[in-house]
C-alpha cells in the first residue's frame, strides 16, 4: 500500500494564519507539529512494521516546505509531485497513480491510500482499522470511499448513501453521492442510517483507478498520462510538465470519477474526524476551559464565553464577549462571530481584489535557506530579521536599486561580495554596495541570526538577479 497525500490547498478559511506561501496544511493549527506533519504520523502502523513512504503532490511553491517538514518527522517520500498549476484532486491523484506504477516496476499494482494532508482524527487507531477494511475491499477491485459516521445533521458537507446497511468491519456497495444539502434534507439523512459524510479519503489499486478515470474522462487520462511522461527530475521533486499538465480538465475525484464508476464501496469510518475547514472546527477539537473558551498563545479571558482565540505575536485580552472568533498574527487580526467563520473567505476575495500581499505571505517568510522577517519599512529603507540555518547559503546574487548592510546578532556568516570572502561573527557588520555580486552561507552548526539593513531608490523583492542558487530556483522567485 502507497499513501498518496494531497497537499495542494490554500487554507483561505483560517486566514489571517493561513496564507497561500504557508496554508494551513503546514501550520500547527491544533498542535505543536503541522497538520501535513499529523497526516504524516498517523500512517505509522499502517504497513505493519514496515516503513511508509508516501508519495505527496504539492504545489511547486510549497515544495521546500514539504521537503522540510518530512524530514523534521523522518519520512522519506518516494515522490514529491509538483503540479505547475491547480487542477483540483483528479489530476493530482492520477498523477500519482502513474507515479506509483513508475515505482512499483513491472507486473506490480499498488494500492493507493489517498488522503488530504489538512484533516484530523480524536481516534487514530479506529483510523488504522478502517484503512485495513479498505485495503481488502481495494486489493479486490473496488474503489473505496470512506464515509465519516455523521454525528449531527450537517450541511457543510457532502453526503455518500450506502446501498445496504453499514457494516464497519466491511466495504458495501455505493448507491449514491449527494451534494451539500440543507437543514432539512440533512437531518432526513441522520434519520436514514444509511448516509455518512463524504470525506474526500479514499483506497484503490492505481490501474482501477487510471482505468475508470480513462473511461470516465479520457481526455483527463490522456493529459495526466502526458503530463507523468514528460516530468523532469528536480532534486527530490518531481515537475510535472507544465503545458501538458495545462491541458487537463479540473475536477475533484468525486465528480470526474467516483459518482460515475459501478465500483464504488464505502467503509464507515468513525475516528473523531474533523476536516478544520474554519476557524469554528478549530475551536471544536482544541480543549476547551469551563466557559467553553479554546485558546492559543498569551491570551487573558474575562466574563468570555464560547470563544476561539489565537494569539502569535502578543498579548490579546476579550471581556465581556461570546461566541467570537480573534487571530491575531503580526501583520493582521481577525474577529468574527463563530458562527460566520465559514466567511472569513470573503475578506480573503477581498484581499485578492486589492492585490493586497496579506493574502499570500505573512510578515515572516520561509525559505528553503531560513527565514526572513520585515521588522520595519519606510520611504527608501528596509529592516529585516534574517535567520540562516546551519549548512545552509543564500543564492549568489546581485540588485540593481538596493544597497545593503549586514549585522551578525549571534553565529558565523561566511560572507562574498566581489571577489573578497571573510568570516564575519557576532557584532560585526558588512556592507554590499548596489550592482555587486555577494552571497551569505552559514558554515556554523548553530543557526545565524542577522539584521539586514535594505536601502535604495526600490526594495522590491523581484529586484534580485541570481547567479547560482544550491536549491535550483529561479529569478521570478524573489527574496534571496
Amino acid at each position: 500500500m502507497i499513501p498518496v497525500i494531497l497537499s495542494g490547498g490554500s487554507g483561505s478559511r483560517l486566514w489571517p494564519l493561513s496564507r497561500s506561501m504557508r496554508p494551513k496544511q503546514f501550520l500547527g493549527v491544533t498542535d505543536s507539529l503541522s497538520l501535513f506533519q499529523l497526516t504524516l504520523k498517523r500512517l505509522e502502523g499502517t504497513n505493519g512494521t514496515s516503513p511508509v513512504h508516501p508519495i505527496i503532490v504539492a504545489n511547486a511553491d510549497h515544495r521546500f516546505l514539504v521537503g522540510e517538514q518530512c524530514r523534521e518527522m523522518g519520512v522519506t517520500p518516494a515522490d514529491i509531485l509538483l503540479e505547475p498549476v491547480a487542477r483540483n484532486t483528479a489530476p493530482a491523484i492520477a498523477a500519482a497513480a502513474f507515479a506509483a506504477l513508475a515505482n512499483a516496476g513491472k507486473g506490480k499494482d499498488p494500492v493507493l491510500l489517498v488522503l488530504p494532508s489538512d484533516h484530523v482524527f480524536a481516534d487514530v487507531p479506529a483510523f488504522h482499522r478502517a484503512v485495513a477494511v479498505g485495503l481488502q475491499a481495494a486489493e479486490a477491485g473496488g474503489m473505496v470511499t470512506f464515509g465519516i459516521v455523521p454525528t449531527h445533521p450537517e450541511t457543510g458537507y457532502g453526503y455518500v448513501k450506502a446501498a445496504k446497511a453499514l457494516n464497519s468491519e466491511k466495504a458495501v456497495p455505493v448507491e449514491k453521492f449527494v451534494e451539500k444539502p440543507n437543514l432539512a434534507t440533512a437531518q432526513t439523512y441522520i434519520q436514514d442510517g444509511g448516509y455518512t459524510w463524504n470525506s474526500g479519503m479514499f483506497m484503490f489499486k492505481a490501474s482501477v483507478f487510471l482505468e475508470e478515470l480513462a473511461t470516465c474522462n479520457p481526455a483527463m487520462h490522456a493529459a495526466c498520462q502526458a503530463a507523468w511522461k514528460a516530468s523532469k527530475k528536480d532534486f527530490e521533486f518531481v515537475r510535472l510538465d507544465a503545458e501538458a499538465f495545462a491541458k487537463c480538465p479540473s475536477d475533484s475525484v468525486d465528480y470526474a470519477v467516483m459518482e460515475r464508476t459501478k465500483k464504488a464501496v464505502v467503509v464507515p469510518l468513525d475516528a473523531g474526524w474533523n476536516d478544520v475547514g474554519a476557524w469554528s472546527a478549530v475551536w471544536q477539537v482544541l480543549p476547551q476551559d469551563a466557559q467553553g473558551n479554546a485558546v492559543r498563545g498569551d491570551v487573558i479571558l474575562h466574563d468570555t464565553k464560547n470563544s476561539y482565540v489565537h494569539a502569535d505575536r502578543r498579548l490579546v485580552s476579550l471581556i465581556g464577549v461570546q461566541d467570537l472568533v480573534v487571530v491575531e498574527t503580526s501583520d493582521a487580526v481577525l474577529v468574527a462571530h463563530k458562527d460566520k467563520a465559514q466567511d472569513v473567505k470573503k475578506v480573503v476575495d477581498q484581499l485578492k481584489a486589492q492585490k493586497r500581499s496579506e493574502v499570500d505571505l505573512h510578515r515572516e517568510v520561509f525559505r528553503p535557506w531560513g527565514s526572513y522577517d520585515s521588522v520595519d519599512h519606510g520611504e527608501r529603507f528596509q529592516v529585516k530579521r534574517i535567520t540562516v540555518n546551519p549548512g545552509a547559503k543564500l543564492s549568489v546574487q546581485m540588485h540593481h536599486h538596493r544597497a545593503e548592510h549586514w549585522v551578525v546578532v549571534s553565529g558565523t556568516a561566511l560572507v562574498r561580495i566581489g571577489e573578497e570572502e571573510r568570516m564575519v561573527t557576532e557584532n560585526q557588520s558588512v556592507y554590499i554596495p548596489v550592482g555587486v555580486v555577494h552571497s551569505l552561507e552559514n558554515p556554523g552548526k548553530v543557526s545565524l541570526h542577522l539584521i539586514e539593513v535594505q536601502s535604495g531608490s526600490y526594495l522590491g523583492e523581484d529586484d534580485i538577479v541570481r547567479f547560482e542558487d544550491k536549491y535550483g530556483r529561479a529569478n521570478s522567485e524573489g527574496a534571496k
